[in-house]
């Protein structure tokens, strides 16, 4: 462990001070997110400057789970968040990125540094043969089409059959808030050109729920990769009961947990959430025992000891699909 001192000034500026020499030494910094997400920021990217300016020789980030991660699509007069946060960690100074689970792979590529990508699905695989008695009776749930992929993946490897819930309330991620698929509301002369015929987009029509797949006296294991706002997952396991579902999991990588989250999941139908350990939440399993954690520091501290000793980091990533 190295000695580094960090504090906030009485007016909220974050200082750092790094209490021994890094010279042409390779710097891990291990930040974990916590509420105060812009100040774990700012924290973060000081350091990292703080030690480029010291003359390390290689700063690696270690980041489990990363911040601003959902905000990596363009919304209407929005921004990508997720590539600004990526260009300011690489003009500080950091020279590698270890992460967890990305919210979208393709967030990799903001990066002009190599950035490993772990994943935490064999940890919570192993959850699931080993703390699921009856797990051979189970089904691998997606709670939208677009977490089908992650579901096909679990389900795949478990030998188990999928179901995929459709039709749940809009939610932010949908095509609708997206700013290129909304057509102009008035629509004058001056607007557009007489010759010029734009076809206008039909809109979406929310279908009712159906869930594609069977879960009648089946153990329901919902799986993402961020638990945070959690009515879309209550609403899926209200579904899923009605469907005949006798017990319902829920599996997620990262478990942000925010606001009420726990006391709403104490109060719901789903039986037990499983999260990882990428963000402390001491907290809400206090709140809300159904909550369990499984341990993933030993992939980040072989990815460390790996990227330490030069040697091949393809061993981590074995049996790992496009997909997953």
């Amino acid at each position: 462990m190295g000695k580094v001192q960090v504090y906030q000034e009485p007016d909220r500026e974050t200082r750092v001070q790094i209490q021994e020499s890094v010279r042409g030494k390779d710097v891990f910094i291990i930040q974990t997110v916590s509420k105060d997400v812009n100040t774990t920021i700012m924290e973060l990217l000081i350091m990292v400057y703080a030690c480029k300016t010291s003359c390390a020789k290689s700063i690696i980030g270690v980041v489990p789970y990363f911040p601003y991660s959902k905000q990596c699509k363009m919304r209407k007069r929005g921004s990508i968040v997720s590539k600004l946060l990526a260009s300011m960690m690489c003009k500080a100074g950091l020279t590698h990125l270890i992460t967890m689970d990305l919210h979208q792979k393709e967030i990799q590529g903001f990066f002009n540094i190599p950035v490993d990508n772990l994943r935490a699905s064999p940890f919570l695989l192993q959850y699931i043969q080993e703390e699921i008695p009856d797990y051979r009776n189970a089904v691998i749930v997606a709670k939208s089409p677009a977490s089908a992929k992650r579901a096909q993946s679990f389900a795949e490897r478990l030998r188990l059959g999928i179901a995929v819930i459709h039709g749940e309330a809009q939610d932010a991620e949908s095509d609708l808030v997206d700013g290129r698929h909304s057509p102009p509301m008035v629509r004058s002369a001056a607007a557009i050109h007489p010759s010029l015929e734009i076809p206008m987009l039909i809109p979406k029509e929310k279908p009712p729920i159906t869930v594609v797949g069977d879960v009648g006296g089946r153990i329901a294991i919902i799986v993402d990769d961020i638990i945070d706002d959690v009515d879309s997952f209550l609403a899926a396991a209200e579904t899923l009961k009605e469907r005949g579902a006798y017990k319902i999991f829920v599996m997620a990588t990262h478990g942000l947990l925010s606001s009420d989250a726990p006391l709403l999941i104490e109060e719901s139908a789903i039986d037990e959430v499983v999260v990882t350990n990428t963000i402390p939440h001491e907290i809400q399993k206090l709140q809300c025992p159904k909550i369990k954690t499984v341990d993933i520091s030993m992939t980040l501290s072989e990815a460390i000891r790996r990227i330490h000793n030069g040697e091949s980091m393809s061993y981590l990533f074995r049996n790992i699909g496009l997909d997953d």
